[in-house]
């Protein structure tokens, strides 16, 4: 629990504000809004540090998306301009460029996509978005990261998926600690304490990963777990992912 939540968030917005004086003094930031709670505090302290117009919103549903509606209301909630990319068409192209071709599915011994393959496809064609998006902009443009220390821990991101970005405000805050930042900057309720999910599983987080994010903030803060299991759970998980943090292994050519 943060001791001084409107402390923690003022110096998160001052970071911001010397992110970009840095990196791009007439840039913008870009965010993809899903209507979660990460994204919504991100890409409200980005409001903060810059001015609004200096905050794009990009709403990118896959086909349709139930809760398009909390994005939508998140943009307006913040007044900063946005845009709604649907990717559907580019997933289909890029699942139809893959099932079709006989050779991969030879490789590969199956009959179509992998269940992986198609939930990560999606945060990938955002991420390349959200790039595409920038890049057209006046000034240019800084992609936000919006990942949380509690799913960074356990690896709960897609790699060059929503784990990407130039920038990330949110990646030391526990998830309990993303939602005081959401409180003091005065968001609506239902988006700082919606029941997260990833929007494509069919599950919310906390089923999809089989622990709640309270065990998890515990257990990251103090390294105590009640469940024998859960912890074995939560400690593989960290184990198997930690290649989604750290840099990419390299040869080092001795000269």
């Amino acid at each position: 629990m943060l001791q001084d939540p409107v402390k923690t968030k003022d110096e998160i917005v001052e970071w911001i504000r010397e992110y970009f004086r840095e990196n791009g003094s007439t840039c913008k930031a870009v965010v993809g809004i899903s209507g979660g709670k990460d994204s919504s505090i991100a890409a409200a302290l980005c409001a903060e540090a810059l001015e609004k117009d200096r905050v794009v919103g990009v709403l990118m549903p896959n086909g349709t998306q139930r809760d398009i509606s909390d994005s939508r209301k998140l943009v307006e909630f913040l007044g900063i301009p946005y845009v709604e990319l649907n990717i559907g068409a580019a997933f289909d192209a890029m699942k139809s460029m893959l099932t079709g071709s006989e050779t991969l599915l030879t490789l590969c011994g199956t009959d179509g996509l992998s269940r992986d393959t198609e939930i990560n496809l999606p945060p990938r064609l955002r991420m390349a978005t959200l790039y595409a998006v920038g890049q057209m902009l006046p000034g240019g443009a800084r992609v936000v990261n919006t990942c949380n220390a509690s799913e960074d821990y356990v690896g709960y991101s897609t790699k060059f998926g929503d784990a990407a970005g130039d920038f990330s405000p949110l990646s030391q805050l526990l998830v309990h600690e993303v939602r005081q930042i959401g409180d003091v900057l005065g968001l609506p309720q239902d988006l700082v304490h919606k029941t997260p999910s990833d929007g494509l599983s069919g599950q919310d987080d906390e089923q999809k990963l089989g622990f709640t994010y309270a065990v998890l903030d515990h257990y990251v803060l103090t390294g105590k777990c009640d469940d024998p299991e859960v912890k074995a759970k939560i400690d593989r998980l960290h184990r198997i992912n930690l290649h989604k943090l750290n840099p990419m292994p390299a040869f080092q050519l001795v000269r």
